[in-house]
C-alpha cells in the first residue's frame, strides 16, 4: 500500500521525480547514449564532442582577427551551421536545464590549485584530441563502434595516460597537499528544503533550447540541435563519465562505470555495423588516419589531461553545465588549444612520421565484418572480466 505521501503526490509530480529527483544508473545513461549516437549516424554521422568545440575555437580567432590557414583552408565555418559545434552548444543546454531540474545547480569556485589542473587539463586535450584525432567520444565511444583500428590504439593510449596521472595526483596528495586545497566557494546553490526556482528556470531553458532547435530548415542541422539537447540531459542525470571507467579500476577498484560504457559500446558496435554493413552510412566513417602513432601519442596525452581536469570534453561540458568554474577553464584550454594544435603542431608532427605510421585502418578490409566485430566485442569480454576481477581483488587499485 501506497503512504500517505505518495498518495499526496500527483502523477505529473511522480513523473518528474522519478527522472530528476535522484541521478539514472550510468549503464542506463550510456544505453541511451548509444542509441541516440546511432541516430545521428543515420542522420549524418554519428557523436563528436571535440570537433564542435574545435569549430568554437575557429570562430574565436576569427572573431578576433587571427587568420588559421591549416586548420580552416576553406575558412571557417560558422557555429549554427557546424553539425557538431550546433550538437556542442545544445548539449550544454540540456545539461543545464537537468541540473535545474534536479537542483544541482551552483557556481563552485574550487581551490586555485584544482582550477589551474582545469585549465592545465584542458590544454593537454586540446593538444591530445587534435593529434590523435578525436577525443573519447569521436575517436573511442563513436570510433570503436565504427570498426576504427585507430580506437583501439588510442585506448590504450588513455589507459596510459590516465595510469600515469593518477599517480601524479597521488603522488601530489602525499607530497605536496597544500597544492590543490585552499579557499573554495559555492554560489546559487538551491535550498536543500523547500522551493526553489531552478526547475522553472530548468523549463524555461528547455523551451529556449527546442524552440532555437526548431528554427533550422536543414533538416540535419535541426537533428544534430535536438538530440543534443537530449545528450545533455542524459549525460548530466546519469553523471556519464568516461573518465571514471578508465579511472576507477586504478583507483578504488570500481567497476560499475567500465561496464555502463561496455554496454554502451556493445549496443553501440551492433548499431554501427548493421548502418555500414546495408550501406545507409559509409563505411570509412569516423575511421581516421591516426594508426598507429598519431593514436597512441593524442591518446596519452588527452588520457593525462582528462583525469587532471576531471573530466573530458563532454565530461567537462556538462559538469560545466552544473556550474563548476575548474571545467568552465577546462574547456576554454581546448577550445583555444584545439585550433593551434590543429594549425600548427599536428602537420609538424604529422610530417616527421613514415607513412606506416599515419594509416587509416578500417579493420573489416582486413578480417571481414564478422571478424572485425568478433574481435571489438573480445577485447570488451576482456576489459570486463579485467576490471570485475580487479574489483574484488583490488590489485591495480591504490585505495
Amino acid at each position: 500500500m501506497p503512504d500517505e505521501t505518495e498518495k499526496e503526490k500527483g502523477i505529473f509530480r511522480e513523473l518528474y521525480d522519478t527522472f530528476f529527483s535522484h541521478s539514472w544508473q550510468m549503464w542506463v545513461g550510456s544505453i541511451i547514449l548509444a542509441m541516440l549516437s546511432i541516430c545521428l549516424f543515420i542522420i549524418a554521422s554519428p557523436w563528436g564532442s571535440s570537433g564542435g568545440l574545435l569549430n568554437w575555437g575557429q570562430n574565436l580567432f576569427e572573431g578576433l582577427g587571427l587568420s588559421l590557414e591549416n586548420s580552416a583552408p576553406n575558412g571557417v565555418t560558422f557555429i549554427f551551421d557546424n553539425n557538431y559545434a550546433l550538437l556542442s552548444l545544445l548539449l550544454i543546454f540540456g545539461a543545464l536545464a537537468s541540473a535545474l531540474f534536479g537542483k544541482e545547480f551552483a557556481i563552485r569556485v574550487a581551490p586555485v590549485g584544482e582550477l589551474v589542473k582545469g585549465l592545465f587539463g584542458g590544454i593537454l586535450m586540446g593538444i591530445g584530441c587534435i593529434i590523435g584525432f578525436g577525443c573519447t567520444i569521436g575517436n573511442f565511444f563513436s570510433g570503436w563502434p565504427a570498426l576504427s583500428a585507430g580506437a583501439i590504439i588510442f585506448v590504450i593510449g588513455l589507459v596510459i595516460g590516465v595510469f600515469i596521472a593518477v599517480r601524479y595526483l597521488l603522488w601530489e596528495m602525499e607530497k605536496h597537499p597544500k597544492m590543490s586545497s585552499g579557499k573554495s566557494a559555492t554560489f546559487l546553490q538551491a535550498k536543500t528544503k523547500g522551493t526553489s526556482l531552478q526547475p522553472l528556470a530548468g523549463l524555461i531553458i528547455i523551451i529556449i533550447g527546442l524552440a532555437f532547435a526548431f528554427t533550422f530548415d536543414n533538416p540535419i542541422l535541426f537533428g544534430f540541435a535536438l538530440i543534443g539537447l537530449f545528450i545533455g540531459i542524459v549525460l548530466q542525470r546519469s553523471r556519464w563519465c568516461i573518465v571514471r571507467a578508465l579511472r576507477e579500476p586504478f583507483m578504488t577498484g570500481d567497476a560499475e562505470p567500465a561496464v555502463a560504457i561496455i554496454a554502451g559500446l556493445t549496443i553501440g558496435l551492433l548499431g554501427f555495423t548493421v548502418i555500414k554493413l546495408t550501406g545507409i552510412g559509409g563505411e570509412l566513417t569516423f575511421v581516421s588516419a591516426n594508426f598507429w602513432m598519431p593514436a597512441i601519442v593524442g591518446g596519452i596525452i588527452f588520457g593525462f589531461g582528462m583525469t587532471i581536469a576531471g573530466g573530458c570534453t563532454v565530461g567537462s561540458s556538462w559538469r560545466a553545465a552544473e556550474g563548476h568554474v575548474k571545467l568552465w577553464l577546462a574547456l576554454i584550454g581546448i577550445i583555444i588549444t584545439a585550433p593551434l594544435t590543429l594549425e600548427y603542431i599536428r602537420p609538424a608532427f604529422l610530417d616527421i612520421l613514415p607513412t606506416w605510421m599515419k594509416k587509416q585502418v578500417f579493420l573489416p578490409d582486413y578480417f571481414t565484418y564478422l571478424g572485425a566485430v568478433i574481435i571489438m566485442l573480445l577485447i570488451l569480454l576482456i576489459w570486463y572480466v579485467f576490471v570485475k576481477w580487479n574489483e574484488r581483488t583490488g590489485r591495480f587499485s591504490a585505495m
